[in-house]
C-alpha cells in the first residue's frame, strides 16, 4: 500500500516527461500533489466515485490491448515470442543472466496478487475470468505490441509503452493511464484500511478509530492514523526515488515476497484444512516453492537499489505487531493472577453491598475471574447495581458470525450473569446494538439505565520484565494510544465510567 500509489500513479505521469520532455521537471510536483489529493478525500468514502472504477479499468485494458494488436500486425512474428523455448534456452546459454532476469520478468504481472486479494469480495469465479479473461490477455498483447516498436526504433526504450501509441492519441493515453493509477492507488489504499480493521479485531494492533464512510456497504471503511501514516510514507518515497523505475526493486520483493509467503499460507491449507495427503501435497509446493523462490531470489539482488524499503518496512510493522500481542498477552497473565472466581465473589458481595436499580456492564477481555473495574468499583462506591453483567467481546477466526451464535449468557446467580459477545474479524463490534437482541440475560436492557464500566490499564516498571525493555517501552505508548474502548465498541458516551489501574509485565 506504500508502494503501489507511488509506482503506479508515478509511472503514469512520468509520460509527461516522454511527449514533453520540458515538463520533466513537473512529473515529482505533480505526482504529489495526486497523491495528497487522493488520501485526503479518503475520509468521504468512494461510494459515489466507485461506480466509474470498472468502466475507466475496461477502458484502459481495452485500450493497451488495442495498441499492442496494431503494432502486432505489422510484425506478427513477434507471437512466437509466447513460445517458452526462449526462456528455456536463455537459462542453457547464460544461466546467471537468465536467473537475474526473472527479478525483472516477474514485473510484468505485479498487481495480479491485489486482484487475489479481492477474493473475498467478489468470490473466485469474478477474479479468475477477469484475470484470465481480460486482464492477462490484454497484458500479453501490449507487451508483444512494444517488441515491434522497440525492433522498428531503439529510440523507443525509454518508454515503449507510451510510445507504442500513435501521436495523435498519446495525451488521451496519458488521461486513461492516470485515471487506471489513481483507482488502483485507491484499491490498495482501502485494502491498507481493511487489512487494519482485521489485525485489531485479532489482537495484533491497538483499537483506532474506524469511521464507516457508507451507509449500505459494510466494507467501506476510513481510519484516519492509517490514511495519514500512509500519506507520509508515500510521499516520502515519491521525494527520495524521484523516478518510478527507482522503486521497482522494491515492489518486486514486495510481491514476490507476497506470493513466497501465500505458498506458506497454501501448506497450512493443503495439510490442516483439506487434509491431502502428503504425496500429493509435498511435490505440488515443491513446484511453487522452487519457483516462487527463485523469484525472490533474483529480487533480493537488487536490495541496496531500493529493495530494502519493503523489508524494511516489513521489519518495522512485524515488530509492532508481535510487541502488541505480547504485551496484551503478559498483562492479561498479570491481570489473571491473584483473581478469584465470580461465583464466590457474587455470592460474597451480593450479601455485603448494598443494591442499586439499574444494569452494569463490566466489560473484561478475559474469560475467567472479577474485572478489575468492578473490584474498584465495590472498593469505592460499595454498591452493586440490580443486574451485573460481565461482557467479553470474543473476535472469531471467521469473517462473519451468525446471528444464532452472537451471544452466549451464563447466570451466575445473585443478579450477576457472564456474556460473551461473537463477532466475525470482518464485523464492526456495535456492544449497544447487540445487547438489543439479548433477551435471556434478566430481560431487555434499556440503554438509558444501562452503565458501562471499562478498565483503563497504566504500565509500571516491572522488576523482572517479560519483554525487552525497548519493546515495554513501545507496547507502553502503543496502549496509551490506543483508541478508547467506548468509540471502538460504540457504546453511548454518556453511559460509559472508565475505572483506571496499574500493570507490570
Amino acid at each position: 500500500s506504500m508502494i503501489t500509489p507511488v509506482v503506479s500513479v508515478m509511472g503514469a505521469i512520468e509520460g509527461l516527461a516522454i511527449y514533453e520532455p520540458g515538463l520533466g521537471a513537473l512529473v515529482v510536483p505533480l505526482v504529489v500533489v495526486i497523491l495528497v489529493g487522493l488520501f485526503f478525500i479518503q475520509s468521504r468514502g468512494t461510494a459515489r466515485v466507485a461506480a466509474f472504477f470498472g468502466p475507466i479499468m475496461l477502458l484502459y485494458f481495452g485500450v493497451i490491448a488495442l495498441l499492442g494488436v496494431t503494432s502486432i500486425v505489422a510484425k506478427p512474428e513477434v507471437i512466437f515470442a509466447l513460445s517458452p523455448h526462449h526462456a528455456a534456452t536463455m537459462f542453457a546459454v547464460d544461466p546467471f543472466r537468465g536467473f537475474l532476469a526473472m527479478g525483472s520478468a516477474v514485473l510484468a504481472v505485479t498487481g495480479a496478487e491485489a486482484l487475489y486479494a479481492d477474493m473475498g469480495h467478489f468470490g473466485r469465479s469474478p477474479i479468475r475470468v477477469s484475470w484470465l479473461v481480460f486482464v492477462l490477455p490484454a497484458l500479453v498483447l501490449n507487451y508483444l505490441g512494444q517488441a515491434p516498436l522497440l525492433l522498428r526504433e531503439p529510440g523507443a526504450i525509454p518508454s515503449p509503452f507510451y510510445l507504442l501509441a500513435p501521436e495523435w492519441f498519446q495525451w488521451p493515453l496519458l488521461i486513461v493511464a492516470s485515471m487506471a493509477a489513481i483507482i488502483a492507488s485507491q484499491a490498495v489504499i482501502s485494502g491498507a484500511f481493511s487489512v487494519t480493521q482485521q489485525a485489531i479485531q485479532l489482537g495484533f494492533m491497538p483499537r483506532m478509530a474506524i469511521k464507516h464512510t457508507s451507509a449500505a456497504a459494510a466494507g467501506q471503511i476510513y481510519i484516519p492514523v492509517i490514511n495519514w501514516g500512509l500519506m507520509i510514507a508515500v510521499i516520502l518515497l515519491v521525494l527520495v526515488f524521484r523516478h518510478s523505475s527507482n522503486l521497482t526493486a522494491a515492489y518486486g520483493i514486495a510481491v514476490t515476497g507476497a506470493m513466497l509467503i501465500d505458498n506458506l499460507l497454501l501448506t497450512v491449507v493443503l495439510f490442516h484444512l483439506w487434509k491431502w495427503s502428503k504425496w500429493l501435497s509435498i511435490p505440488l509446493l515443491l513446484v511453487f516453492f522452487l519457483l516462487d523462490g527463485a523469484y525472490l531470489g533474483a529480487n533480493f539482488t537488487k536490495i541496496p537499489d531500493g529493495g530494502w524499503v519493503p523489508l524494511l518496512m516489513g521489519l518495522a510493522i512485524f515488530t509492532l505487531l508481535t510487541t502488541w500481542s505480547r504485551g496484551r498477552q503478559l498483562m492479561r497473565q498479570n491481570m489473571a493472577e491473584g483473581t478469584i472466581p465470580i461465583e464466590v465473589f457474587a455470592k460474597s458481595a451480593h450479601s455485603s453491598d448494598q443494591r442499586v436499580p439499574g444494569t452494569t456492564v463490566f466489560m473484561t477481555a478475559a474469560s475467567s475471574g472479577v474485572p478489575s473495574a468492578l473490584l474498584h468499583n465495590i472498593k469505592h462506591n460499595k454498591v452493586l447495581h440490580e443486574r451485573v453483567v460481565i461482557l467479553t467481546v470474543a473476535i472469531q477466526d471467521v469473517p462473519y458470525v451468525e446471528a444464532d451464535e452472537r451471544y452466549a449468557v451464563k447466570d451466575m446467580g445473585q443478579g450477576f450473569y457472564r456474556m460473551t459477545l461473537r463477532y466475525g474479524f470482518l464485523e464492526e463490534t456495535d456492544i449497544p446494538l447487540a445487547l438489543k437482541h439479548v433477551t435471556i440475560c434478566g430481560g431487555p436492557f434499556e440503554m438509558m439505565k444501562t452503565s458501562f464500566f471499562l478498565s483503563r490499564q497504566t504500565l509500571i516498571t516491572s522488576a523482572r520484565p517479560g519483554m525487552a525493555i525497548w519493546r515495554e517501552k513501545l507496547f507502553a505508548w502503543m496502549l496509551r494510544n490506543a483508541a478508547s474502548a467506548m468509540e471502538f465498541f460504540r457504546l453511548p458516551t454518556n453511559r460509559v465510567v472508565e475505572l483506571g489501574s496499574q500493570v507490570e509485565i
